[in-house]
């Protein structure tokens, strides 16, 4: 139900843009308004499924009484052919919400599925992926919660939970002491201060002062294993920079605790469903 109140409005913002003024002028037109059907959505490809609560919900908006039903659960690896819900009811309401819910599906699934590709390549390791603030406006709840459905956990869900000092924020505040120092002057009992630095000078001066984690920005897989031994669980260890499904596993071999992707919510290709109507 929690997810349901972040995510409504979220729908409801999809479909009003999908609808416009008018609605589906083309169901209108051709599809009679007491017309019933059956419908399924299914996988046209393998992968991991997320997004269905959206997707659900976009047909119970436009039409309350059309009936849904989950074939599978969100986080589910579903191969191709795999149903994954029935939709049944008014033919006009499953047309309007159809373009709408396969979107939010589509595209949640396929950071769900972008996400365990990197989480499967660096099982029995201890590091877990993470992912970042580069994703779609607006949009960020629903592929942050793909992320988690996808086998990875959440970093910041905004500006405001957590500080990360990166380095326009050492250049304007002079360094990495002055920058460090006002962070913690400024932050609560309860906000965690990150720190990216990209060499192992900067890491070195964290270290003396105190920090609550590191982001070690595109280093090499040699420089973060000195990087780990240096820090000694002193502080979390997160690795960042062109992390892919090729790359991942090496980074997890340095003994990071975290492994941070972009990619996984700004690049992920989409993962194909479609809807049929029997």
């Amino acid at each position: 139900m929690t997810l349901r109140l972040l995510i409504e409005p979220l729908v409801r913002a999809a479909l009003l843009e999908d609808l416009g003024r008018a609605g589906d002028i083309t169901s209108d037109a051709i599809v009679p308004a007491d017309a019933e059907v059956e419908a399924v959505i299914a996988a046209r490809q393998p992968g991991v499924v997320a997004g269905l609560e959206a997707a659900l919900l976009a047909f119970e908006l436009v039409e309350p009484g059309l009936r849904v039903e989950r074939l599978c659960a969100d986080g589910a690896r579903v191969a191709r052919g795999d149903r994954v819900a029935h939709i049944s009811g008014p033919a006009r309401g499953v047309l309007a919400a159809e373009r709408t819910a396969l979107n939010l599906l589509s595209r949640m699934s396929g950071v769900a599925t972008a996400t365990r590709a990197l989480a499967d390549a660096i099982a029995g390791c201890k590091a877990k992926i993470v992912c970042t603030r580069k994703t779609t406006p607006g949009l960020r709840t629903l592929e942050k919660e793909a992320v988690r459905l996808g086998g990875g956990a959440n970093h910041r869900f905004g500006l405001d939970d957590a500080m990360l000092i990166k380095d326009n924020h050492l250049a304007l505040a002079g360094g990495v002491k002055p920058a460090l120092e006002r962070a913690r002057a400024h932050a609560g009992h309860l906000v965690k201060i990150e720190l990216e630095v990209d060499t192992l000078d900067q890491l070195a001066e964290a270290l003396e002062i105190g920090v609550d984690a590191v982001l070690l920005d595109n280093m090499s897989p040699e420089t973060l294993r000195r990087a780990v031994a240096m820090v000694e669980g002193r502080a979390v260890t997160e690795a960042s920079g062109r992390i892919s499904p090729e790359t991942v596993a090496a980074v997890a071999a340095t003994g990071v605790d975290l492994i941070s992707s972009g990619w996984i919510t700004h690049s992920a290709p989409i993962l194909d469903l479609g809807l049929d109507i029997s």
